[in-house]
């Protein structure tokens, strides 16, 4: 498996089957040209894009800068490998090397796999987090 950072449009429109919808190319030019917004994708020889992870590093004028994983996916036959481990690391490192002082996500508290990804990839659950949404559609 390699990790690599997508740079184009045409590389997340080949991954479009590990996203929740279609790709917009309008869209994903935007998030690739935007700065302090990361995704990396997880190739499988002869297999092509199996995984992705996304992130977004958000600045405050008191606390500094930390980045937000997005989302996270692995196509169903190369789950339980390590790839979603190995994504978050890949998206973690950047966090470091970009000097963020955390990381994040949120995550359904019945979500036992990704919950179990997400320790296994060293990070740690407090217990003490709900998530507040506003729908603007």
């Amino acid at each position: 498996m390699e990790i690599r950072r997508a740079t184009t449009v045409d590389e997340l429109a080949a991954a479009e089957h590990l996203f929740d919808h279609p790709v917009r190319p309008e869209w994903a030019r935007r998030f690739l040209d935007t700065q302090g917004h990361h995704l990396f994708l997880a190739h499988e020889e002869g297999e092509g894009p199996v995984g992705f992870v996304s992130g977004v590093e958000t600045v405050h004028p008191d606390k500094g800068t930390e980045m937000f994983l997005y989302e996270l996916a692995v196509a169903g036959p190369f789950r339980r490998r390590g790839t979603g481990r190995a994504l978050i690391r890949t998206l973690a490192a950047l966090a470091r090397e970009r000097g963020c002082y955390g990381m994040w996500v949120g995550v359904d508290t019945g979500n036992d796999v990704a919950l179990a990804t997400y320790r296994s990839a060293g990070g740690k659950d407090d217990g003490t987090c709900t998530v507040v949404t506003w729908d603007f559609s």
